[in-house]
């Protein structure tokens, strides 16, 4: 009998949202980790082509709104990343719940566990400064509550359906292939000559940082070890944890000169807010700079032995280079 390729063999993994920034960096880490990855998307061949990195992926047209598109797309799969995210937060409420029922009935046909990046918008004052994978989600604005509603609506699929899941939390996201997060749209900015940082809240307040292939090892190495996690396995993944302080002192070291420093104009905001709905949205998320933010992870390091874990200077400047606030260094051969 001849034996099969590792093509055929290797498990495979559909990945919803693979243009994002959180999603390409899943797939480009199970990739990396010997998975086959099939990626959705409304125009995969606009997307094969913009998705640095994913030319090895298998990109099928499907939208995660429509339940056969994401069943069909999911067949074979043994992993559903489900990273899809609608552009700004307007629609949330409206397309996230039935794009979760659509990912939880493909789940259901293709016997996947469905991997859920998660954030800090489920927790309120109650939950603070540390948090662990029990802490109470209380939270105070709506976006917590639409992904405290999703992670309920997994649970109870984990609970009643032999639907598996795996939440892997993690605060800001920042990495060289993002679309967007608030240390390029908001600290600094993309595309611009690093000059000036932003810092939101106090500077001695700790928040955390997820460096996006670090957050993304992490959630395939946990993937790999499919038999031992839990029907509903949570893990926080730590990160970065620094202050503001420490933050502009970092920016500055890889930037190699001094930086102008500022506080976010949150005054000026609320007055623009009623007619900018981004603002209105960012405002929103204001007390997660206000107060500490701190992930435990121990659960996953005594899963795992250890934490992916790049030094902040070198994650910084792999994202910053990539971002295009910083020169890349220019390398003479010998």
């Amino acid at each position: 009998m001849r034996e099969q390729s590792p093509k055929t063999t290797a498990p495979l993994a559909l990945v919803i949202g693979a243009t994002g920034s959180i999603g390409g960096a899943v797939a480009a880490a199970l990739l990396a980790h010997g998975w086959r990855v099939r990626a959705m998307n409304r125009n995969p061949v606009a997307a094969r082509r913009d998705a640095a990195g994913l030319e090895a992926c298998d990109w099928v047209k499907g939208d995660a709104l429509v339940e056969a598109d994401v069943i069909a797309a999911a067949e074979g799969a043994t992993l559903i990343v489900h990273a899809g995210n609608p552009a700004g937060y307007s629609g949330w409420a409206r397309l996230l719940p039935p794009m979760m029922e659509n990912v939880i009935a493909a789940a259901k046909a293709s016997g996947a566990r469905i991997l859920l990046p998660g954030n800090v918008y489920n927790y309120g004052p109650d939950a603070w400064p540390v948090f662990t994978e029990t802490s109470p989600q209380n939270p105070k604005t709506r976006k917590g509550a639409i992904r405290v509603a999703l992670e309920k609506r997994l649970a109870q699929a984990a609970r009643d359906e032999g639907v598996r899941t795996l939440v892997v939390r993690a605060g800001d996201f920042f990495g060289p292939i993002s679309a967007s997060s608030w240390l390029t749209e908001g600290w600094v900015k993309k595309d611009k000559p690093l000059t000036t940082v932003t810092i939101p809240g106090p500077a001695n307040i700790a928040h955390d940082w997820a460096y996006l292939p670090d957050l993304a090892e992490t959630m395939a190495r946990l993937a790999d070890r499919e038999a031992s996690l839990e029907p509903f396995a949570v893990y926080n993944h730590r990160g970065h944890v620094v202050t503001g302080e420490e933050m502009f002192q970092a920016l500055e070291r890889v930037a190699g000169r001094k930086l102008k420093r500022q506080a976010l104009p949150w005054f000026a905001m609320a007055m623009v807010s009623p007619v900018v709905e981004m603002l209105r949205e960012m405002l929103e998320m204001r007390y997660l700079w206000d107060n500490e933010v701190v992930m435990d992870n121990r659960k996953l390091v005594a899963e795992l032995g250890e934490e992916p874990h790049t030094p902040l200077d070198i994650a910084l400047r792999r994202t910053l280079e990539g971002q295009g606030c910083l020169k890349s260094p220019v390398h003479i051969p010998a």
